[in-house]
């Protein structure tokens, strides 16, 4: 027959899967193997039900092979082959799928399942190629046909000369053009990455001709390249696999393999579903952050595959954000794709796997934290800061299903410990779940704020990553044990202390709202202190933004200038009171100069800027003369 032209919507739609359909234009070949492993798959099919036919799967596979002088790629296979019917109604109507047709007529089971759904996915081959030829034989037909096409002009189909079943499809591949190199898809080492990238879990052998350079027979010192033939895919997903049969070695192998990290997976978890919703996942929790991780660069998200072949490198929509750090893979047979395979519409079948590999990540740490302490440590080490992260970010709708994995230094266990192990400790007096703020344990034990909270022999969790005190604030208490920072206006320690404390307020009412004066808008107020007991001077907040907080929010980027409500607390039984004391209303100026060294010794402390450190230096001096 002489060349027929597409109809106009096929034409069209030729256009689009040419031009816009797919994002990378690898996953022809991705496209052109899945058809292949389909053709063969019918024959598996078709011998179910025919007496005639035998199936040994030893005799089925899939063949590359590049052609540099040429400029062809050929993929070659052994399957069921296209009568000249089949080829005018599944080459000739683009989007009408032939995979899709036999897959309606016919009862899958055996765990083989048709991939092709949509019928465009032969045309992908239009996106490296001016030209396709296929050559097929139909196992239902003594004659053998050639459809050849140039793309969107049309397509002629022709008797061929050809005596095995199956399909030989020719792709003439297209010269470079400018920022466009078309020669990748000649070179052998490019094909083999792409077959293990998309198609390295199709069922039956893809085969390539691989040059390897080799000693040569009887010599010692001279080498020759030989071409052998070899099967690039794995075939066998370890996730289809029995769990009885596998080791961790098994799993650690795969993750590396796959690429998932450079480090060892401290667990993993192999999932098996077969429901309302079939899927098989392997996922893995690393032992170390990759080095962009906590930046904008980083990428969450699963490789996603559909029986077998490759979908999705990173679908995010599969893990929540705090989850980030898991790798690892999904298969499923029941995924809604769109019609270049490479996204998802976004159904229940997607939200119901999510849901349920959130919660197997949230048992496995939780298991890892039960029984490997030492290893839960690590993980947290590396990737504590996300958890923490969940639970502050969306308005801490995540809290609860994260603050039992949290880990705080303790100031009296001196290690890491939970909220639970906290509360189990705190005595029958004690009201508040205490903590500190700061850049470092060894600074957080120098501050002044701990001195009474550690006489009273209450354990101090510490906080020395930015996010801490942001996510308890968030999660505001801890089975019904509120959060207090030592730094608070109201540390809830004994009454007595709190009416003595009140005493020595109105005692040097004058003193204090004097030096508040000095200090102006420095401060909300000046007071004796209730915490100090060894110290001059600190620094505490009222009110909800703490000094911690005000530290790591003034050193973002956008210069928000929040200022906590801070209160300077002088400690009314040391020495340096005494001399406040006597320079009152005798000496204004030591008065002043003293009033400003406590209040920037307080903010030194605390670790926060002063305002004039030249000023500051002077009024040391002038205290030294």
């Amino acid at each position: 027959m002489g060349k027929r032209k597409f109809k106009a919507e096929s034409q069209k739609l030729l256009d689009m899967v040419i031009n816009s359909i797919y994002s990378q234009r690898e996953v022809f070949l991705r496209e052109l193997i899945s058809n292949a492993s389909d053709a063969i798959d019918k024959i598996y099919y078709k011998a179910l039900t025919d007496d005639s036919l035998s199936f040994d799967v030893d005799n089925y596979y899939i063949k590359i092979t590049p052609n540099k002088e040429e400029r062809t790629l050929t993929v070659v296979d052994t399957g069921i082959g296209m009568t000249k019917e089949e080829l005018e109604n599944n080459l000739g109507v683009i989007a009408k799928s032939g995979s899709h047709t036999f897959k309606s007529e016919n009862e899958i089971k055996d765990g083989h399942d048709i991939i092709g759904q949509f019928g465009v996915g032969f045309y992908a081959a239009f996106m490296v190629a001016d030209k396709v030829e296929v050559v097929t034989k139909s196992i239902d037909s003594d004659a053998a046909f050639k459809w050849e096409s140039k793309g969107s002009d049309g397509y002629s189909i022709t008797e061929a000369d050809k005596q095995d079943i199956g399909t030989t499809i020719t792709l003439y591949i297209k010269e470079n053009q400018e920022e466009e190199n078309y020669d990748e898809f000649l070179e052998t080492f490019t094909l083999q990455q792409i077959i293990k990238k998309y198609s390295d879990f199709i069922r039956y052998p893809i085969k390539m001709d691989v040059t390897e350079s080799k000693l040569k027979e009887g010599s010692e010192d001279e080498y020759e390249d030989v071409v052998e033939e070899q099967t690039i895919n794995t075939m066998v997903p370890i996730w289809k696999k029995n769990k009885s049969e596998l080791t961790d070695d098994d799993y650690t192998n795969f993750y590396q393999e796959k690429r998932y990290g450079f480090d060892k997976p401290l667990k993993h978890v192999h999932i098996n579903v077969d429901g309302s919703i079939r899927y098989n996942a392997i996922l893995f929790i690393p032992e170390s952050a990759p080095f962009n991780y906590y930046t904008r660069d980083y990428e969450k998200g699963l490789e996603l595959y559909s029986n077998g072949v490759l979908i999705m490198d990173k679908c995010a929509d599969l893990l929540p954000d705090y989850f980030s750090f898991v790798k690892g893979m999904v298969d499923s047979e029941d995924l809604s794709l769109n019609i270049s395979r490479e996204m998802l519409q976004h159904d229940r079948q997607l939200k119901l796997i999510a849901k349920n590999i959130k919660k197997k990540v949230k048992q496995q740490l939780v298991s890892l934290l039960r029984d490997e302490r030492e290893n839960y440590e690590k993980f947290f080490d590396a990737f504590g800061q996300q958890i923490k992260f969940g639970v502050y970010s969306d308005y801490g709708q995540n809290k609860d299903e994260l603050k039992d994995l949290l880990l705080f230094y303790s100031s009296k266990e001196k290690k890491l410990v939970t909220l639970e192990e906290y509360v189990s400790r705190m005595p029958e007096d004690q009201k508040y779940i205490y903590y500190a703020t700061g850049d470092s344990r060894d600074r957080i034990e120098k501050l002044p704020q701990t001195e009474l909270v550690a006489d009273k022999g209450y354990e101090i969790l510490y906080f020395t990553d930015e996010i801490d005190e942001f996510a308890i604030k968030m999660l505001m208490n801890y089975d019904e044990k509120e959060f207090r920072s030592v730094s608070s206006g109201d540390l809830g320690i004994e009454e007595d202390e709190k009416e003595e404390n009140e005493q020595e307020n109105n005692d040097n009412a004058e003193l204090f709202t004097a030096m508040k004066e000095v200090l102006s808008t420095k401060v909300k107020d000046v007071r004796a202190s209730k915490r100090l007991k060894s110290h001059p001077v600190v620094l505490t907040a009222d009110g909800e933004i703490s000094l911690e907080m005000e530290k790591i929010i003034n050193a973002m980027p956008d210069d928000q200038q929040i200022q906590a409500d801070k209160v300077l607390e002088i400690n009314v039984n040391h020495d340096i009171f005494q001399s406040l004391k006597a320079a009152q209303g005798n000496d204004d100026e030591k008065f002043k100069l003293y009033t400003n060294l406590l209040y920037n010794q307080a903010l030194l402390i605390e670790g926060l800027p002063i305002n004039d450190p030249v000023e500051f230096t002077n009024d040391i001096c002038k205290v030294m003369v």
